[in-house]
């Protein structure tokens, strides 16, 4: 049981318990659909714990591959992201990274980078109702050009985990929660 002293926040304690005692490298993949909650939740995620954060659609926008959506232009994305995680964690530090990863093959890559950097690699999956997805789709975001068309192709193409993973389901105010639960699963 967690007690709380004068002036001091036990979730904090807790939550600070955790993000201290994580490896040092580890590659931590944060997944799922467009407007899922997945980018909110993950650069909050990774300012928690001191990670470095590499997020598609930014990483997108710096090789001015903006609007080049072919499956080959993607892998493209997710293989550079990977050689900039592969760089993060051989210098000792936690990467969290933010995409899609709808397809195994994206996720293969991840798994053989962390096998080659000798670190381990998490997969957390984020989720939100569609009535959610359909709102914070409809409102303009600075790096992403999905809207619910894209969602909805999207989702028809999302293989399933079938490797260790943790699923999230964001809400429009629980990511306190979900970065709880992240922690936990982490250790």
């Amino acid at each position: 049981m967690i007690r709380a002293e004068a002036g001091r926040c036990p979730e904090r304690d807790y939550i600070s318990f955790f993000s201290e005692n994580l490896p040092e490298a580890m590659i931590i993949v944060v997944a799922g659909l467009p407007g899922s909650g997945k980018s909110y939740f993950a650069s909050r995620f990774a300012e928690r714990i001191g990670a470095e954060y590499l997020n598609s659609d930014q990483v997108r926008k710096r090789l001015a591959a903006m609007g080049k959506y072919s499956f080959d232009d993607k892998l493209r994305i997710y293989e550079y992201m990977a050689q900039m995680a592969a760089a993060a964690v051989r210098a000792g530090k936690l990467v969290v990274v933010d995409a899609t990863f709808y397809h195994h093959s994206m996720r293969d890559l991840f798994n053989g980078t962390a096998q080659d950097c000798h670190c381990p690699v998490r997969f957390i999956v984020v989720t939100a109702s569609e009535a959610l997805t359909r709102e914070r789709l409809s409102r303009p975001r600075p790096d992403s050009e999905a809207d619910f068309g894209v969602y909805q192709s999207m989702k028809d193409l999302f293989e399933k985990f079938e490797g260790p993973h943790l699923l999230l389901h964001s809400k429009n105010d629980n990511v306190e929660e979900m970065i709880e639960v992240a922690l936990k699963y982490l250790r």
